[in-house]
């Protein structure tokens, strides 16, 4: 497994946005080497880990990278957060990252990037082929809601509150291709899939699939990419270990032939909307049932789900307290508004921010 982290860079004055990410990634490319590179806009900087197999090597990884980014800003006057949207600043339009493709992205869907200055935790997970991957994603669809609700991490966008817990969610599935993915039928459905987007420019190749889950098109990997940048590398290890026991228990369930989930596509887009609008504290959409349920529930049977998997990675007791920790304190955009309520201070948001994208669970 793999992680890349999107985060952003702030002036600690204003606590808005700062646009000098080429600095930054220069910076700590002295110590993170082709480990952290440039995103979409130039507020945003993203970092990669190596894979690991051991979770606990993973988390080190996780920490010791984001320190790396905090200092190397801290030597250019700036501070590091780690939310899926920008609180405060000049985000309509951001200023893009010079380059091709973004250059192309624009060309091509024009106003779209205007409110991509967004942040995402994307985790990677070992597979085999094409055909494992699609096994894969096609059982985990169902849970693409849980995992939304507990990773929101977003409720801030340019000075006010959404009203959703992941708006990060809601701006990313303006994309043609983006949201959660079809259920496929074989590889070669998969395929026929891409290359109809490539040949209509619904896509500028495969690195513009953007569903939630997806074939990685460049390692041998399933990517998931529901999940708002998390605030606390402590909270992206739970993600991480969450997704590949996840990821074990899919392939169990395919073994035994137990049967497949397959949600309608237009109920499963509605169940991640209200995924992204109430969190964790809020209420979601019971796939199995189509009824609503508290999402925390959800998380929980997920949990218990992927016990046996978590046994045998070794991950039951970090990733157990993890979770039990988040679900006290609540998620990201909870934390967020908590910090907002106590002198209705958007600058408080941003100070929380600084305070947790670096810290030592």
């Amino acid at each position: 497994m793999g992680a890349e982290e999107e985060l952003l860079l702030v002036d600690p004055v204003s606590r808005a946005v700062s646009a000098q990410a080429d600095a930054v990634v220069a910076e700590a490319a002295g110590e993170l080497g082709a480990r952290v590179g440039p995103e979409l806009t130039r507020y945003q900087v993203e970092v990669r880990t190596e894979p690991h197999t051991s979770l606990a090597e993973f988390a080190e990884q996780v920490r010791s990278t984001r320190q790396a980014v905090v200092r190397a800003a801290a030597r250019h006057g700036l501070r590091v957060i780690s939310s899926g949207s920008p609180i405060l600043g000049q985000v309509f339009p951001p200023p893009l990252t010079a380059g091709p493709r973004y250059t192309l992205s624009a060309e091509t869907f024009g106003a779209l990037d205007d409110e991509q200055c967004a942040c995402a935790c994307h985790i990677h997970v070992g597979v085999p082929d094409l055909a494992t991957a699609l096994q894969i994603s096609n059982r985990l669809r169902p849970w693409l809601p849980a995992l939304i609700a507990l990773t929101g991490n977003s409720p801030f966008w340019a000075g006010r509150d959404t009203g959703y817990a992941s708006w990060r969610t809601t701006t990313w599935g303006r994309w043609p291709v983006a949201g959660p993915p079809p259920f496929f039928e074989s590889p070669s459905h998969f395929e026929d899939l891409v290359a109809g987007f490539i040949a209509t420019g619904s896509v500028m190749d495969r690195g513009g699939l953007y569903w939630d889950i997806r074939p990685s098109h460049h390692v041998p990997t399933l990517e998931f990419r529901v999940a708002d940048a998390m605030a606390t590398p402590g909270e992206t290890v739970l993600l991480a270990g969450l997704i590949r026991a996840m990821a074990a228990s899919a392939l169990q369930a395919t073994t035994a032939g137990d049967p497949v989930l397959r949600p309608g596509p237009e109920v499963l887009r509605a169940a991640c909307w209200r995924a992204a609008r109430d969190g964790l504290a809020g209420q979601s959409i019971d796939l199995a049932t189509g009824l609503l349920s508290p999402a925390v529930d959800q998380v929980d049977r997920l949990l218990s789900w992927v016990q046996p998997a978590l046994h045998g990675h070794g991950d039951t007791e970090v990733v157990n307290t993890l979770w039990a920790r988040l679900r006290l304190a609540g998620n990201g955009a909870e934390r967020q508004r908590a910090a907002y309520r106590r002198r209705f201070r958007l600058t408080d948001v941003v100070d929380h921010l600084i305070s947790t994208t670096d810290a030592s669970d």
